[in-house]
């Protein structure tokens, strides 16, 4: 009888050990690793997730979208899950502009992915399509690819860095991300969690820029043209507001049709334009009397180891003559009463050899050397604008001051930021550099360009008959790696308009163009820019304040040739003092940039809504309106179709939210 004892008690025991080691082991599990246990299951069914931020709007002036940030989806089918797979195809092909063949080979995978990226308006109908899951992310999206392009930047992604104004307002337009907590279930497939959001995102500040999309158009039409024209090697357009300092528009193009920001960083020899720098010194330092006057050597004068020449020859010259003629000789004559000191001090005054300060990364700042590194003839060098270097934005800006009654404002191109409920967080103010010369000086130079323009001088081609405009022509050598490349010049005219209490300074150059002298190619340029803004009754113009009409520019041998396709009329017609109505034309089916274009130049404004092609216009094509008058046209959101691509290893849902310079000196300047 002891025996079954025994083995009762054993078993009794082997029972007690289990019972005290599923004991020990449930303590250990629930109590010193139940918190390591619970981590791990809460991760291999939760995942937090990142909500992307809506990256800030940038506007031109006057609200006009010029980039901006569009919620955009990828699909992902799960075939399994569709209750109607075939009906369920046909509307997923529809709804996404793929074939039906396309999707329904697609869907025989384990799971289907469509990248698109697919705008909301078009997956909105496919959310009630149960085994449709949709992953959200927000894709830059600019209206007008083209408008600004250079200037507008692109923010970073995959691996590029950014540039242009989304680089440098990167922190104030990129928003915050918010975070949330996402189901996964045995597949890893996410599903939405409404009440495990973290935080929403916030997005980014918007920026409006000084940019005016209207003027901004017509400059990047005027630029295509000329090269086009001229066949120049490359150009650039800068239109300063004098009074404030804002960038009202800025273009830089390439012979082969790409855009740069060379306005910016490649800076060149401004020839003649830099003429009036020395004058200004001459002036300012009271170098020259009203009667003085120098010989023009019958158009050959040697200086030192260099001679200096003239294209037309002159007599007597006083500095006015000197400037509306464009003379060398004359110019470098009274630029040897200047010191090297009082050269130096007036250039860097004007802003040679210094960066602007514009909100643009790698501006250029120029070139311009020490005084004691000059050689006998830099003085005359500099005077005739070679030597030195500047961006057409500094050449803008030295311009402006002279506009602006002597002082130098520091340009810009953000006028305004505002928070993503409207809040004005910034208001751009006109930020005083330096007086740069007096009033009475910088009146005296505003004079002399208008003389050069309208009584005989090398700015003929510019003139208008119905406002006046003043101006400098300049025409230098191109500098190669080995010096200056024979036959190459670089074409610019300097301007304000009006002449009187100027609105505009503008400063276009051309790289190389066919007929080379400025007076021929940048002047007319700028005549043109001039008369489609006044037609366009672009905002950037304050009609009210512009003063009566121009007296007509003598009579000009080169444009009775023939040699400048743009023809002033003369004599000047009575001014018609009826309105003529105009019709709005048919610009339907055009892109935005066509249709804008279109009415630009039948003396439109244009307002846009939408982007895409052109779907109508209010008022309708055949109206007839007064010149100046707004149109507003309408566009369709166009989406590019997409492909399927490889399925993914997981669907999800979309999770809810708020929303340098050659040294060689040149031989001509014009």
């Amino acid at each position: 009888m002891a025996r079954p004892a025994v083995r009762l008690g054993v078993i009794q025991m082997a029972f007690a050990l289990g019972f005290l080691a599923v004991l020990a082991r449930a303590a250990q599990v629930q109590l010193v690793r139940g918190a390591r246990y619970a981590a791990q299951a809460e991760a291999q069914r939760t995942e937090r997730v990142t909500l992307p931020a809506r990256r800030g709007a940038i506007y031109d002036r006057r609200g006009v979208p010029l980039a901006t940030s569009e919620e955009s989806f990828h699909v992902g089918v799960a075939p399994n899950e569709l209750k109607n797979p075939p009906n369920d195809a046909r509307q997923i092909a529809a709804r996404l502009g793929l074939s039906a063949r396309d999707v329904e080979r697609a869907l025989r995978r384990k799971y289907a992915y469509f990248h698109g990226p697919f705008s909301a308006s078009r997956v909105e109908p496919l959310r009630a399509i149960k085994g449709v899951h949709l992953d959200n992310e927000f894709v830059r999206f600019y209206p007008d690819p083209h408008m600004a392009r250079p200037v507008l930047g692109r923010p970073a992604s995959e691996g590029r860095p950014a540039d242009g104004i989304e680089r440098v307002l990167d922190t104030l337009l990129e928003g915050r991300s918010g975070s949330a907590v996402v189901l996964r279930d045995g597949q890893g497939r996410r599903f939405e969690s409404p009440s495990r959001l973290d935080a929403f995102p916030v997005a980014g500040n918007d920026v409006y820029l000084t940019i005016d999309a209207d003027l901004q158009d017509i400059v990047e039409r005027a630029l295509a043209d000329a090269m086009e024209h001229y066949s120049a090697a490359g150009g650039d357009v800068v239109v300063l507001d004098p009074r404030t300092g804002e960038v009202l528009a800025l273009a830089s193009r390439a012979a082969d049709g790409t855009m740069s920001s060379s306005a910016f960083t490649s800076p060149f020899e401004p020839g003649s334009t830099a003429k009036l720098f020395a004058v200004a010194a001459l002036l300012t330092h009271g170098l020259v009397e009203p009667g003085d006057s120098v010989w023009g050597e019958h158009g050959k004068f040697r200086m030192g180891p260099r001679t200096i020449t003239d294209d037309h020859v002159e007599g007597w010259m006083t500095l006015d003559d000197v400037i509306a003629q464009s003379s060398n000789i004359g110019i470098a004559k009274f630029s040897s009463r200047l010191s090297r000191e009082q050269q130096f001090d007036m250039l860097r005054r004007f802003g040679v050899g210094a960066s602007t300060g514009v909100e643009f990364p790698a501006e250029s700042r120029g070139l311009l050397e020490r005084p004691d590194r000059w050689s006998g003839v830099t003085g005359a060098s500099l005077a005739m604008g070679y030597e030195m270097a500047v961006t057409p934005l500094q050449l803008a800006t030295a311009y402006a001051s002279i506009a602006n009654d002597g002082v130098m404002l520091r340009p810009t191109l953000v006028r305004e930021v505002r928070s993503p409920n409207g809040t004005v967080l910034y208001t751009a103010v006109a930020e005083p550099v330096r007086r740069v010369v007096s009033t009475e000086v910088a009146g005296r130079l505003r004079e002399m360009l208008r003389r050069v323009v309208y009584e005989g001088g090398t700015g003929s081609t510019a003139a208008l008959t119905s406002y006046e405009v003043a101006g400098k022509t300049g025409t230098a050598r191109r500098a190669g790696s080995t010096g200056y490349v024979a036959g190459q010049y670089s074409a610019s005219f300097a301007s304000f308009f009006p002449a009187e209490h100027p609105q505009l300074v503008m400063v276009i150059k051309l790289d190389d163009p066919k007929g080379a002298y400025a007076r021929l190619t940048a002047a007319p340029v700028t005549r043109s820019v001039l008369e489609q803004l006044l037609a366009a009754q672009s905002g950037s113009l304050d009609r009210g304040s512009l003063p009566g009409n121009a007296s007509a520019p003598g009579p000009d041998p080169l444009l009775d040739a023939g040699s400048v396709p743009f023809v002033v009329s003369w004599p000047p017609a009575p001014p018609d003092t009826a309105v003529v109505q105009r019709a709005v034309p048919d610009v339907r089916g055009l892109t935005l940039r066509a249709a804008a274009q279109r009415l630009h130049q039948t003396g439109l404004q244009v307002k846009v809504q939408g982007w895409g092609q052109v779907q109508g216009s209010d008022p309708r094509a055949g109206s007839l309106v007064n010149p100046g008058s707004s149109v507003m046209i309408t566009a369709t959101d166009v989406v590019p179709a997409a492909r399927p691509v490889p399925a993914r290893s997981a669907p999800t849902r979309a999770v809810p939210r708020k929303p340098a310079l050659a040294r060689p000196m040149g031989r001509r300047a014009r």
